[in-house]
């Protein structure tokens, strides 16, 4: 991979079929649910000295500052999440049956987090074991939902449960939705 400038700081996020994908950040900042986070003490960015030599690069870089040591999954914008899907990961919606027939993108799987109980919502007891009927634990999933809470949770709910190649959509099929990214009902 070349990268197009010099970069001091980067956080990357991998995929076993990508190059990373690099966000420039100031000292002391970590990417994290769609938004700057400052590095706690244990977090360490990727560094890179030139254009064509990658130094500290390796593919447990993300994950050591934001998965291991906080069980928080990666989260992604939606437009990353929609090159991912065109590079092969797959796409699992825990939206309600209700809200997926209303719309969803292209070649998502439904398997709601939480079901409508009453007036309020109900977590799914049987979601990792409904997951794990249509996903491998090695499998390259995107999870996503109206507007990213739901999906945070469940992607955390996943990757405690051993799958590993979990990424959350930030945003959710709102964010998607609004920038006019591919749907079908």
């Amino acid at each position: 991979m070349v990268v197009e400038s010099l970069v001091s700081s980067a956080f990357c996020l991998t995929g076993s079929s990508l190059p990373p994908i690099l966000f420039p950040l100031k000292p002391n900042q970590r990417y994290s649910h769609g938004r700057l986070l400052p590095l706690t003490p244990n977090q360490k960015p990727c560094r890179f000295a030139s254009k064509q030599n990658i130094t500290n690069f390796s593919p447990k870089c993300a994950l050591n500052g934001n998965l291991e040591a906080t069980g928080v999954p990666t989260s992604v914008p939606v437009r990353v999440a929609h090159e991912l899907l065109q590079a092969g990961h797959r796409y699992l919606d825990v939206r309600t049956p209700e809200e997926f027939s209303a719309g969803h993108a292209p070649g998502a799987i439904n398997i709601p987090y939480m079901y409508r109980v009453g007036s309020g919502m109900a977590k799914n007891p049987n979601f990792v074991a409904q997951v794990s009927s249509h996903f491998g634990k090695y499998d390259e999933i995107i999870v996503g939902c109206q507007i990213g809470k739901r999906s945070l949770m469940a992607a955390t709910d996943l990757l405690a449960a051993g799958f590993s190649g979990i990424t959350d959509i930030a945003g959710g099929y709102a964010a998607w939705k609004q920038i006019g990214l591919p749907t079908e009902s």
